[in-house]
């Protein structure tokens, strides 16, 4: 039994920052993380393609005001403004005309107009016109942002979340940058919690290698495994603030990244092209990354659910076979190197981030509420206007750490 001030659950941005903050005021922390590494959905990779690749978040958004930006700057990392625009739209295999391209903007245009006015708390479908150039608005709000499906999104959650931009990339790769932020953190790795105890004046977590005793906990995993209950707490946790997990579920966003060697006439590198199709099988790249033989196919929502379901070599067919259908049979010839991205199959997190269910857009707040001034939850889920980013997780972590001090 070893006694600290805070412990935290979970090594990602949100429980990272948390242990700096409390470290900087003195506190003795002890991070507990059941991956073999830090980061949690922040993961930068170089064996898949020889170079570095984010198999987790990969944007800085919101760079005005992303903490990382100052991180990166320091650190020396290569980083590109990335306008999330819309450079090529296909119907299937049939290029968008002008006028299509134009409408998209003004569908966009459209929706803002609605959420202004203060549209009612329905499914973000319910202001979305599915035919047409919104169709692809409707993708890039939803599957492609929201990690859902437009008609699975909350009006008022989505009118929360703050513009990005802007957005950046960098080369080194963000899941690397986090892991050289929070390089000075101790943590133990490949410890499972599985029981929080708050019965007593203080709370005991239970893990797979032993039991720590703290004034109060930092619990920073995701809403999906709050949901699976993968950690029980003594007593139970209060109907709301369980009500509340399940009422931001976990939405998923999966990258197929395949090589294309020679490029493709037209694209030039971080270029955005979408493809619609039907029944939501829409697929979007983001093309050539710092001019890297990569086209890097993201599918999001219930279509993603289904393709990792299927696996890669089906997920990467499938990619390569949208090329070919647009640009020819060549290009067949010329993929290369290839993956899937699995949030959806990883038990420590269960999707890539949470959202608001229709009507249920106040479950961010009441799951941000301490539970007997002992228990904290903070990340990504939480992180206010920030929402779904890794910024947003950090300062959702830095925050929460210090109302425990102001506690404790």
């Amino acid at each position: 039994m070893t006694d600290v001030d805070v412990v935290i659950v979970g090594a990602g941005a949100a429980g990272l920052a948390a242990a700096k903050t409390l470290r900087a005021a003195g506190r003795e922390v002890r991070v507990l993380e059941a991956m073999d590494r830090i980061g949690g959905r922040s993961w930068t990779r170089s064996e898949d393609f020889g170079v570095p690749f984010d198999i987790g978040c990969a944007w800085l958004h919101a760079g005005d005001r992303n903490p990382f930006m100052s991180d990166a700057e320091r650190l020396g990392w290569t980083t590109h403004m990335h306008n999330m625009g819309l450079d090529h739209l296909y119907f299937g295999s049939r290029k968008a005309t002008a006028d299509e391209l134009a409408s998209v903007s003004a569908a966009d245009a459209r929706v803002a107009q609605a959420l202004a006015g203060g549209a009612a708390d329905d499914r973000l479908s319910s202001l979305l016109d599915q035919g047409g150039a919104m169709r692809a608005s409707a993708t890039y709000a939803g599957p492609m942002d929201f990690g859902k499906d437009a008609d699975e999104i909350s009006v008022e959650d989505f009118n929360a979340a703050a513009d990005l931009y802007p957005d950046y990339f960098t080369r080194e790769g963000f899941g690397a940058l986090i892991a050289a932020w929070a390089a000075d953190v101790p943590v133990n790795l490949n410890t499972v919690v599985t029981r929080i105890d708050w019965s007593g004046p203080d709370v005991e977590v239970e893990t797979s290698r032993g039991t720590v005793r703290a004034q109060a906990a930092i619990v920073t995993v995701s809403t999906g495994v709050l949901a699976f209950e993968d950690i029980r707490f003594t007593p139970a946790l209060p109907v709301r603030h369980f009500e509340a997990a399940f009422d931001l579920p976990m939405g998923l966003l999966t990258k197929i990244p395949v090589e294309i060697h020679g490029g493709i006439p037209g694209i030039n590198p971080f270029d955005d092209l979408l493809i619609e199709r039907h029944a939501r099988h829409d697929l979007y790249f983001l093309c050539f990354p710092f001019n890297l033989p990569l086209m890097v196919g993201f599918v999001g929502g219930d279509f993603a659910w289904e393709i990792e379901t299927v696996g890669k070599d089906a997920a990467v067919d499938f990619v390569t076979d949208r090329l070919v259908d647009i640009f020819g049979s060549v290009f067949r010839k010329r993929v290369g190197r290839s993956l899937m991205t699995n949030w959806g199959g990883e038990r420590r997190t269960r999707g890539a981030y949470a959202s608001a269910r229709p009507g249920r857009a106040e479950a961010r707040s009441i799951l941000a509420e301490p539970v007997g001034e002992r228990i904290w939850f903070a990340g990504e889920a939480l992180a206010g206007a920030l929402m779904q980013t890794a910024g947003g997780a950090r300062l959702s972590g830095e925050s929460v750490a210090r109302d425990v001090l102001n506690t404790i």
